[in-house]
């Protein structure tokens, strides 16, 4: 017992000097170099030190470079298409009758294939010139025509350099078998001497933090109609498991031609403008500058917004406040205001 004793008083009096030293000292400093380097790296890894225009997206690299807007064929014989599943935004907007076709914008990423390319119209070229975008399209309207011979936008066209820049497939028959290589694209901007240096300017995007507090009512599913066949209709769906939107059109999902890669949304704008029907052909003037109506679809969500054009960009309002995008990519499909969003737009929210 007494030997239990002599231990325990022992160790008593160690811990005692050493809290005794500790009174005297403090207690031991933290290396505030390492400090520093903690809190530092943390913010690396929570935000980017550059961000995509188009898309919001962060990088580590910078992110210059002129978008490039092609004009992108949608008739069932071109389906499916090549490239779309990179465009950081693509604009679904009517030709002519009830056909649509795609104006689709890349800029942060490069597809190896564009296409089938098809004509313009003074719209699409309307979109394009508001990014700043290198315009691609495969023939013209007549109004189209005016703007890109009197110089109005950068461009390429299929009708100057078919065989040469763009390049016919031999599985799909004309006029459903021009493409485009991006580094065809490249080069012939490299011809004609234009820059492809300048940035698009920069839409309005939320935070990650903030994208987890989307609010509006459930959209799960959303069709819009341009055509009473059907041909046209194109259907969105989300798909929680990976918090985007799939495109399906006449029944069959938008994939890439050749990746077979889905396309995946994480925007869906949709706006409502006046269409008048110019000719005997159905070419259209479409009203673009004016503003209107439309739905935002973010997260499986949707809510009522008006639209604007913002120097050349086409923009949600809500309460005289520009509606931020969720970061990544964005759809938009332009409809006529006769019949409308009401008749042209389907909610389905199981």
């Amino acid at each position: 017992m007494k030997k239990w004793a002599v231990a325990a008083t022992a160790a008593l009096l160690l811990l005692s000097g050493c809290s005794e030293k500790e009174k005297a000292n403090g207690p031991e400093p933290k290396d505030p170099v390492k400090e520093v380097e903690e809190v530092i790296q943390g913010e690396v890894e929570t935000e980017l030190p550059y961000h995509y225009p188009l898309t919001g997206i962060g990088s580590e690299k910078k992110t210059e470079g002129r978008a490039v807007a092609v004009m992108v064929n949608n008739h069932p014989k071109a389906r499916p298409q090549s490239g779309l599943h990179k465009a950081d935004i693509v604009y679904e907007i009517l030709a002519e009758g009830d056909v649509t076709r795609f104006l689709a914008v890349f800029q942060s990423e490069r597809p190896e294939n564009i296409g089938p390319i098809r004509s313009a119209r003074d719209y699409y070229i309307d979109v394009a010139k508001g990014l700043n975008a290198l315009f691609i399209a495969h023939g013209y309207s007549a109004e189209a025509q005016e703007l890109l011979e009197r110089g109005f936008i950068d461009n390429l066209n299929g009708m100057v350099y078919d065989g040469t820049l763009f390049k016919r497939s031999s599985d799909r028959q004309a006029p459903h078998n021009s493409y485009i290589t991006y580094e065809n694209v490249l080069k012939g901007a490299k011809e004609k001497k234009y820059s492809m240096d300048q940035s698009p300017h920069e839409f309005t995007f939320l935070s990650e933090d903030e994208s987890k507090s989307v609010t509006g009512d459930e959209a799960k599913s959303v069709m819009v109609s341009y055509s009473a066949s059907g041909v046209f209709d194109s259907i969105y769906e989300y798909d929680e498991s990976v918090g985007k939107y799939k495109r399906f059109s006449d029944g069959d999902q938008t994939i890439d031609n050749e990746t077979k890669e889905p396309i995946l949304l994480d925007n869906l704008f949709i706006i409502e403008t006046t269409h008048q029907v110019i000719d005997n052909v159905g070419h259209k003037e479409i009203d673009l500058e004016a503003g209107g109506s439309g739905y935002l679809l973010q997260l499986g969500k949707v809510i009522q917004v008006e639209w604007k054009n913002d120097n050349g960009l086409i923009v949600p309002i809500k309460n005289s406040e520009v509606v931020p995008f969720v970061p990544g990519k964005t759809w938009v499909n332009v409809i006529p205001t006769n019949p409308g969003l009401q008749s042209s737009v389907s909610f389905n929210v199981k």
